[in-house]
C-alpha cells in the first residue's frame, strides 16, 4: 500500500474513531445523571472505554499526520493488545454461554429455565451473595413482574405470551409447582403443591418477594445474561476483522513512514 493511501486511510479512519469515543463519553455521562442505582455500574466502564479509544486514535491520527514512526509504534502496539484482548475475550464468551437453554411445557408459549443447566461460571456468578443481593434490589425495582397483570388481563393471555426469561423465572412459580393462577402477578398459594422444587415454598405473591429468591429467577438471569453476551461476542468478531484491516494500514503506514524519514 502506498504512502499517501495508507497515511489518508489511518488518518481518516482515527478521525471517525474520535468522533465515536465523544458519543461513548457523552453516554457514559448520560448514564450517570440518568441512572436507576442498577446501572451505576456500568457508567464507568463506558467512560474509560470512551476515553481509551480517544487517545488511542489521537495516537494513530498524529501518528499518520507527522509521519511519527515512534507514534505509530505506540498506536501499533496498543491495537495489537486491544486485538488480542477482544479475541481471548470473544472465546471465553462462547465457551461461558454454551451451555444452557429453556425448557418447554404443555400449554405454555413460553419457556422455563434451570439453573443447573448452565456453565460453572454463571453458577459461581449468580450463587454468591453479594452478587445476587445486587441483581435482586435492580430486580425488583424494575417492577416487572407487577406489571404482567396489567400486560396480559386474563389467564389465558398469559399462558399463550413470550414471557422474557427474568419474567418466566422470577415473578411466578415454577410450572411443577402447580399453583393456580389468579392473574398475571397473583397466584393461589393455598394449593399443596406435592412437587419436591424448593422454589415452590420460596415463591410468595409479594412484590419485593415474588420467587427472586428462587433458582429459577436466577435461570432467567443466566438466559438473559448469555443472550447479551452472544450478542456482544458477534459484534467482536466484527470488530475484530475491521480492527485486523486498520492493524494492517497501521502496519503499512509505519512502514512508509520509516522510509520517508531514511530519505529525509
Amino acid at each position: 500500500m502506498g504512502m499517501g493511501t495508507s497515511t489518508f486511510v489511518i488518518r481518516w479512519v482515527n478521525l471517525l474513531t474520535m468522533l465515536l469515543a465523544v458519543a461513548v463519553i457523552i453516554f457514559g455521562v448520560w448514564m450517570s445523571t440518568h441512572n436507576d442505582g442498577c446501572r451505576m455500574s456500568l457508567t464507568f466502564p463506558v467512560l474509560a472505554l470512551g476515553g481509551f479509544i480517544f487517545l488511542i486514535s489521537i495516537i494513530g491520527f498524529l501518528g499518520a499526520c507527522k509521519r511519527s514512526v515512534a507514534l505509530l509504534w505506540i498506536y501499533l502496539v496498543v491495537l495489537l493488545i486491544v486485538l488480542i484482548a477482544i479475541l481471548v475475550f470473544t472465546v471465553l464468551a462462547f465457551i461461558v454461554t454454551n451451555n444452557g437453554s429453556g425448557h418447554t411445557n404443555p400449554g405454555l408459549r413460553y419457556k422455563e429455565y434451570k439453573l443447573n443447566d448452565y456453565s460453572s461460571w454463571f453458577l459461581k456468578q449468580l450463587n454468591n451473595t453479594d452478587n445476587w443481593k445486587r441483581l435482586k434490589s435492580c430486580l425488583v425495582k424494575s417492577e416487572q413482574c407487577r406489571k404482567l397483570s396489567k400486560k396480559y388481563k386474563t389467564i389465558k393471555q398469559l399462558k399463550s405470551a413470550e414471557l422474557t426469561p427474568i419474567e418466566a423465572g422470577c415473578c411466578r412459580p415454577p410450572s411443577e409447582c402447580g399453583y393456580p393462577a389468579v392473574n398475571g402477578s397473583y397466584y393461589d398459594l393455598s394449593f399443596h403443591s406435592i412437587s419436591s422444587n424448593k422454589d415452590c415454598k420460596l415463591y410468595k405473591n409479594l412484590r419485593t418477594v415474588k420467587c427472586y429468591n428462587c433458582d429459577s429467577c436466577k435461570a432467567g438471569v443466566a438466559q438473559y445474561m448469555k443472550t447479551e453476551w452472544r450478542l456482544v461476542a458477534m459484534f467482536n468478531v466484527v470488530l475484530f476483522l475491521v480492527l485486523s484491516m486498520v492493524y494492517f494500514v497501521g502496519c503499512c503506514a509505519r512502514r512508509n513512514a520509516a522510509s520517508y524519514r531514511s530519505k529525509a
